[in-house]
């Protein structure tokens, strides 16, 4: 199908996702960071966009998400919004926009619907979010939840290891998801956990469950876009698909340029005025 015929589709919303996963239609999720990326994406008929906060490690070249800002999220995320037509934005809220209290985070998820024009916005955590979540939905913020590895709290956890192994854990996450869906979740990621809790827990709520590292029973897949793409090396997560290789292809176009300019095969008599 053509990017024109894809564009030309209805808009993704909340309620259509919802419809999607009460059809049993799989749900495709990437990351975009960029004006130019989101539109390549949004024209491959991709169904949802994440801003996510992992810009900070395949963009700004940090170790964890930790660190990036508000400021950071709203820029990536206004970058974003210009290029997409049909996909549902969602924005991350990143570290501590949203922990310290639920009128903080009405605030800054305001500003992200406001300053950026992201439909939605994203929060990582169980219990100790829906508070949050309930005054943003409240006001009609959607809100799209997070649990099971919470790259956010990655100084807590020590490590990316696979999270909900044990059944203590496992129950946890299960009881999260349903009381994300309670507090007015439209949606919920679920990283790094076991296929078949991923499956539990998409069987355990109404909402749509997105899984990124979480097996094939689940609503819908998101991966970060430099990741599948081959453009961002440095680690390789097990459940990171590649599509294509385009370090490769990128280095060899530079390297091929380097060479052009310094032997004068660049520029050309029909590539000059």
């Amino acid at each position: 199908m053509s990017s024109h015929s894809k564009r030309s589709e209805k808009k993704v919303t909340t309620q259509i996702l919802r419809e999607m996963k009460t059809r049993g239609e799989k749900i495709a999720c990437l990351t975009a960071y960029d004006c130019t990326m989101a539109s390549l994406v949004d024209a491959a008929g991709v169904d949802v966009i994440l801003v996510g906060d992992s810009v900070a490690m395949v963009v700004q070249g940090l170790d964890t998400t930790v660190t990036v800002t508000l400021d950071h999220m709203l820029y990536h995320a206004a970058l974003v919004r210009r290029g997409v037509e049909r996909a549902l934005v969602v924005g991350d809220l990143p570290f501590m926009s949203y922990q310290v209290n639920s009128d903080e985070a009405l605030r800054n998820a305001g500003r992200m619907i406001k300053e950026a024009g992201v439909e939605a916005i994203k929060v990582e955590g169980g219990e100790v979010a829906c508070e949050a979540v309930r005054r943003m939905v409240r006001v009609g913020i959607p809100v799209m939840g997070h649990l099971g590895l919470t790259p956010q709290s990655i100084h807590s956890f020590g490590t990316y290891k696979v999270r909900a192994r044990d059944q203590e854990e496992a129950d946890t996450l299960l009881r999260d998801a349903v009381l994300l869906e309670e507090a007015g979740a439209f949606a919920i990621v679920i990283e790094k956990v076991p296929a078949e809790v991923a499956k539990k827990v998409a069987a355990a709520v109404d909402v749509p469950v997105i899984g990124i590292g979480a097996g094939p029973h689940v609503d819908g897949q998101i991966l970060v876009s430099h990741d599948m793409l081959g453009l961002y090396t440095r680690f390789q997560p097990r459940f990171v698909r590649r599509y294509a290789n385009v370090a490769d292809d990128m280095q060899d176009a530079f390297s091929r340029y380097r060479a052009d300019v310094r032997s004068m095969e660049f520029p050309s008599p029909e590539e000059s005025y």
